[in-house]
């Protein structure tokens, strides 16, 4: 019974979860006079016959006529060029923090740490000026530099660095091994589970972020998805509930692809980034 109870419980939770998506997927393929009807239904059907009446043309709108095509190539190129940079930086970072002795090295660590407590808000007026100043506003590295490094990320980096074995590094240094070496042939190698997590959570922001964008970009030609989105939802004639959806599955699918796909790296690094040597 009390199992039973338990899979009841697992059934509804996901049912709260699959429904909505489910529903989003099917509006984005129902007809507009096919969406409100007495009886909601999952399927796209004919409202009067009840045959199977799927269309694709609320996609080829929002490619189209709604810039999400475009939009679409411009978070792709973003998001290939701002995550790797992004874990470069913080992986070095991470490093330095965790292995390199140098003056005020926890003191700093610290001060990055008490930066996390700041609203991200609060820091968009300073950010926008730095960006501005630098000549990058309304550009596509005006997306890209100014998120190049997390501290978040070198937090957990750093963690996962503490609990490699230093005897490993210590060997390498006897073998002659310079600091570089150690880092790209020893460390990182080993370092896969929470590099692979960094790399996924990474790539699941900046995919769907919205703030950012909207205030560093006016050109509709570097929309991003999300901001794309957010303009097809605000204009007349695409703010129809079926491109809409058709809009935010587009929106969607990469991210439920990294997910599926990485899943088991995503929590073995969870497992292990909090263990110690």
């Amino acid at each position: 019974m009390r199992r039973a109870s338990i899979y009841l419980a697992l059934v509804l939770l996901v049912a709260v979860s699959v429904v909505p998506f489910l529903w989003m997927v099917a509006t984005s393929l129902k007809h507009g006079q096919d969406i409100y009807t007495k009886v909601p239904s999952l399927l796209p059907l004919d409202r009067r016959t009840g045959a199977w009446a799927a269309t694709l043309e609320n996609y080829a709108y929002v490619l189209q006529v709604g810039g999400l095509g475009r939009a679409f190539l411009n978070s792709a190129w973003v998001c290939l060029v701002l995550v790797p940079a992004k874990l470069l930086v913080d992986a070095l970072a991470a490093y330095a923090f965790a292995r390199i002795r140098f003056p005020g090295r926890d003191t700093l660590f610290v001060v990055l740490l008490g930066g996390m407590m700041v609203p991200a808000v609060t820091l968009l007026i300073p950010r926008l000026h730095v960006t501005q100043a630098l000549g990058m506003f309304d550009s596509g590295w005006g997306l890209i530099l100014p998120n190049v490094a997390s501290v978040l990320d070198i937090f957990l980096l750093r963690q996962f660095f503490l609990s490699i074995p230093a005897e490993l590094e210590e060997a390498a240094l006897i073998d002659g091994a310079g600091r570089m070496q150690i880092f790209w042939r020893v460390v990182l190698p080993l370092s896969t589970p929470v590099l692979s997590v960094v790399t996924i959570t990474s790539f699941l922001f900046h995919w769907n972020d919205l703030v950012w964008p909207l205030v560093v970009l006016n050109d509709p030609d570097l929309y991003t998805l999300p901001l794309a989105l957010q303009q097809l939802v605000a204009s007349p004639d695409g703010g129809r509930a079926y491109y809409v959806m058709a809009g935010a599955t587009l929106a969607v699918l990469p991210v439920i692809g990294v997910l599926l796909v990485f899943q088991r790296r995503i929590l073995q690094g969870i497992a292990f980034t909090g263990l110690k040597s």
